[in-house]
């Protein structure tokens, strides 16, 4: 036995120091499950950014493919010129619209789980 107090040894106990988190912490999850209202504001954050990209696309739907029948009425003589435009030339752009509501979708739903799973 060591003859300096000093010396001694002493146990330390607390907390687990390898907890990935603190006991009662925040949990959006379970605020979602539960249906509280910051739970409902979450799922209504989400409900609005996809509708935001909805509308979005819905807009320039209306302004690509709108004016077409003005056009088409201002040519009556074109037959061509209408199958040429609505055959080949508006596809391009309804595909490019496409892809991009698809991967802005996917986007706001990688936010939301990632918000929700606290990563």
């Amino acid at each position: 036995m060591p003859q300096n107090p000093a010396d001694r040894r002493v146990v330390v106990t607390g907390p687990p120091r390898r907890t990935s988190r603190v006991p009662g912490a925040y949990r959006p999850r379970t605020e979602i499950a539960e249906q509280t209202t910051l739970g409902h504001t979450y799922v209504r954050s989400l409900m609005r950014s996809q509708l935001r990209a909805a509308l979005t696309v819905g807009a320039v739907l209306v302004l690509l493919i709108g004016p077409l029948p003005l056009v088409f009425a201002a040519a009556p003589d074109a037959g061509r010129l209408q199958w040429l435009v609505l055959g080949f030339c508006l596809y391009a752009p309804l595909v490019l619209l496409a892809r991009w509501y698809v991967r802005r979708a996917e986007r706001n739903e990688r936010d939301f789980v990632r918000l929700v799973e606290d990563r």
